[in-house]
């Protein structure tokens, strides 16, 4: 396995990632761009410092951008998203775009596999098998925060603190536009908050690969919901149900009701039609109102 190869593609992989062209990747570590083509081809040796600059203006961790390279070389490449299947009419947060969204679902699958190959040589099992249920999304929805903030405007708010993300250039009422994020493997389902806060909400939903463990994305909705306290709310309050054979207590929770499930569905940013079966689903609007022209059940 020739390093040069290795490295370079990997940086390729990056670059293309982040939607920057050789001219500007090179602009920003003060190398020619037919220098870094060649790099990127495995044609040209290049040394440690210089590697370690391209890993800077990518915003990786040298030992993180070796890692993965080679980790991704001897692997199975992870699932990339079909571009074909976003719906670019859909509205999105300011600032956010498709190609943002490109990025950052690659990335979070990428990172899941990377986990994964790095189980798979050590002889354990995939992350699934140890991490189930509402806990394995809650930790996509995490990578997937991360990812957003390492490719879109939107950044990280606070662990503790209400939406997830923020950006900081974008403002509503004097206060930065936020965005909460969740995961889901039930598709087309809802939202579900322990606030039920009014704002941008966004929802992927994912399949798991049942031989490796991988994620890949099937569906993203976005919508505008009204908090719990509107006098239009899209919020139902669940409440905090005991287990009768357990008698452990879920977390209070709020549930999107048909009109907030609606209004994510209509905003179905993404949607891989091999995969999501959506005629069936219901839709309801206040004042029996129409589909917004970018729903998916607009005609």
């Amino acid at each position: 396995m020739d390093a040069k190869v290795v490295i370079g593609r990997f940086i390729r992989q990056l670059r293309e990632q982040q939607g920057l062209t050789q001219d500007q990747l090179a602009g920003k570590v003060d190398l020619t761009y037919q220098y870094l083509s060649g790099l990127e081809n495995g044609r040209e040796n290049f040394s440690i410092d210089v590697v370690e600059s391209i890993a800077n203006a990518l915003k990786r961790p040298l030992p993180q951008l070796v890692a993965r390279a080679f980790s991704d070389a001897g692997d199975a490449a992870p699932a990339t998203v079909n571009r074909a299947h976003f719906r670019p009419n859909v509205p999105l947060p300011p600032g956010m775009s498709i190609d943002h969204l490109e990025s950052a679902l690659n990335a979070t699958q990428s990172l899941v596999a990377t986990i994964n190959a790095n189980l798979a040589r050590s002889g354990a099992k995939p992350l699934t098998e140890y991490i189930q249920g509402n806990n394995f999304s809650g930790l996509v929805s995490n990578v997937l925060c991360g990812a957003l903030h390492d490719h879109s405007p939107y950044k990280h708010n606070s662990d503790q603190a209400y939406p997830d993300l923020i950006n900081p250039r974008a403002k509503a009422k004097g206060k930065p536009v936020g965005l909460e994020v969740k995961s889901t493997i039930q598709i087309g389902k809802g939202g579900e908050s322990h606030n039920g806060h009014s704002g941008w909400h966004l929802v992927g939903c994912f399949r798991i690969e049942s031989k490796t463990g991988n994620i890949r994305f099937i569906h993203l909705m976005f919508a505008v919901l009204n908090g719990h306290n509107h006098a239009e709310p899209d919020w139902t309050y669940v409440g905090s149900k005991a287990n009768q054979d357990t008698g452990s207590r879920r977390t209070e929770t709020y549930n999107t009701n048909i009109f907030g499930t609606t209004k994510l569905r209509d905003g179905s940013v993404f949607l891989d039609p091999d995969a999501v079966v959506f005629k069936r689903w219901r839709s309801k609007r206040r004042n029996n109102a129409p589909p917004p022209p970018f729903s998916i059940f607009s005609k």
